[in-house]
């Protein structure tokens, strides 16, 4: 059995495993985009961050990106794996790979997925700072989730 192309996880991400589920004899690029924990956000400093999926829905909504990416480069393979749970500072939150045969198309495509993940898909994070935390919400952080999810009615 495969391993999906397209997955939400709970265990660290290997980047190298990402980047297998796309490469091919005719990929004249293989662009990787790795999304990391960083230290400072906004003038304060994190510990960590804990990320949250609604995950039979978020991997769904991975899969219609790549059809997405694939609609506008056909020769396109795409993998993407979003880690879920609580990560450290430095830890790899998304790893997105592309294949195309020339590396504009790879560069263009990576850079699509991961605004639509933060369009999209079903994954938030609460923010872990020296002086307390919060749910933040969607990732592109336009709707809180102050309880932790939208499943439990709490949007703001």
């Amino acid at each position: 059995m495969t391993q999906s192309r397209f997955t939400i996880t709970d265990e660290a991400v290997d980047v190298t495993a990402v980047i297998d589920k796309v490469t091919h004899r005719n990929a004249g690029a293989v662009n990787t985009f790795i999304g990391t924990v960083r230290e400072m956000t906004k003038g304060k400093k994190t510990l960590y961050l804990k990320y949250d999926a609604y995950v039979p829905m978020a991997e769904k909504q991975l899969a219609r990106i790549g059809d997405e990416i694939v609609r506008d480069f056909p020769d396109a393979e795409v993998a993407i794996t979003h880690r879920i749970g609580e990560l450290d500072i430095s830890d790899i939150a998304v790893v997105i790979a592309v294949a195309t045969p020339h590396r504009a198309d790879a560069f263009e495509a990576s850079r699509f997925a991961i605004e639509r993940i933060k369009e999209i898909v079903p994954i938030w994070k609460k923010e872990h700072w020296e002086d307390g935390s919060s749910w933040i919400g969607d990732q592109r952080e336009t709707t809180a989730y102050p309880g932790g999810s939208p499943e439990k009615g709490d949007i703001e």
